[in-house]
């Protein structure tokens, strides 16, 4: 949207002027109009437009928001309320400008006569395709409130299962934290202080201590090293992913990976099934759902499998043949949605399939966590007890000498 100067005169001939949104000059004039206000000139004003859209760059409409208004326009909608007066009360509850922004650009839109799908497709990727397909999809069905209910049931529990695996992640990644740190501050600050009470036993010093002093005198002087290497292999592994070819092989070397490839299949196909449910069941034909589905998976691997499903429904097979046949794709969902196919309930089967996975998914989080924590403890104990006994047996070997 552009921001507008205006002056214009009232009905009692008064003369006003200040600023107006729009698309165009022309949608400034009629909304001026549409107040009863006669428009005398609306130029452009490019120092507000500028940092406008500076501070909406700044700004993020984040899924949790999507998700929020998803909720309140369908419960608006529910009421009784008409579609433009709905977005407008949602447009004054907005807690962010950008969120007001693309609140008044998809009502203006609307009372210009777009579908709300159109509308929010021009907002600039806020929207996914999956978002926009159902929602199309209930437009044409008139039963838009519905679908926008369905939807936001959908945001909610993918940001149920983001919780849950951030929720478990955060006590490990705290312990991974705390365990470098007290290494580096063992390693690089406390074992070096030893160093003058050793000095001049030379060769008679225990070999563990003498390579205990060395690895400490190593952090302390190239300490800083390690952190820009680990800054740089971070800055590297991103620039990787950006790559289609270069994630495709993370992605492939992820599945690989022990615990970790397994909760990433479960959480994928659980995705797919969840997806591939709900575009079915609002009358979204298998193919183009297919399609829609791809882009939704995170994993590449397993998205480009999907991708090469689609092609073969295109040549008349079924969807579990082909299925089989994707890498990692487990083969209990896929003899579920052959089960689906051939009694003709494939919407529900895979529902079923989505409700197994995600319960699954959180069920292996919390055995791989129960493993991963005290493992890490028990590195943390051993690296530390290992750097003390190092340190009492040099100053065991001094007292011995000093006898």
């Amino acid at each position: 949207m552009t921001v507008f100067q205006y002056k214009a005169a009232t009905t009692s001939g008064e003369i006003i002027d200040g600023v107006l949104t729009g698309l165009t000059r022309e949608h400034v004039i009629a909304k001026l109009q549409s107040l009863g206000h006669v428009p005398i000139r609306v130029d452009e004003s490019a120092a507000k437009t500028k940092r406008r859209s500076f501070r909406l760059r700044r700004e993020r409409i984040t899924d949790d928001q999507v998700g929020d208004v998803t909720r309140e326009l369908s419960t608006l909608l529910a009421a009784g309320l008409p579609l433009d007066r709905a977005l407008g009360i949602l447009t004054s509850l907005a807690d962010s400008d950008a969120l007001t922004e693309m609140l008044e650009n998809v009502r203006d839109r609307v009372k210009e006569g777009s579908t709300l799908a159109d509308a929010m497709a021009a907002q600039d990727a806020v929207f996914s395709r999956f978002y926009l397909s159902l929602l199309r999809a209930g437009e044409s069905g008139g039963a838009l409130e519905v679908v926008l209910e369905r939807l936001a049931d959908h945001m909610e529990s993918a940001k149920e299962m983001r919780s849950t695996l951030s929720s478990a992640l955060m006590y490990p990644a705290i312990l991974v934290v705390v365990a470098i740190v007290s290494i580096f501050i063992l390693l690089g600050y406390v074992v070096p202080q030893f160093t003058q009470m050793f000095d001049g036993m030379g060769q008679a010093l225990p070999l563990s201590t003498r390579i205990t002093i060395a690895v400490g005198e190593t952090v302390q002087a190239y300490g800083w090293m390690l952190v820009v290497l680990a800054a740089g292999a971070l800055w590297f592994v991103r620039r990787q992913l950006a790559d289609p070819k270069s994630a495709y092989k993370w992605h492939a070397w992820l599945l690989q990976t022990p615990f970790l490839g397994v909760i990433v299949v479960k959480m994928e196909v659980a995705r797919f099934a969840h997806t591939l449910s709900t575009l079915l069941h609002n009358g979204i034909p298998l193919l183009k759902a297919l399609t829609i589905v791809k882009d939704t998976m995170g994993n590449r691997v397993l998205a480009s499998g999907i991708e090469k499903v689609t092609g073969q429904l295109k040549e008349g097979q079924s969807l579990a043949d082909p299925l089989a046949e994707v890498p990692h794709f487990p083969s209990f969902a896929t003899h579920m949605i052959r089960v689906g196919e051939e009694s003709g309930e494939l919407e529900s089967i895979l529902a079923k399939v989505a409700e197994t996975f995600d319960r699954d998914t959180q069920v292996t989080i919390k055995r791989t966590m129960t493993l991963l924590e005290p493992m890490l403890i028990l590195v943390l104990g051993v690296v530390i007890a290992a750097v003390i006994i190092s340190i009492l047996v040099a100053i065991l070997s001094i007292n011995e000498l000093v006898i």
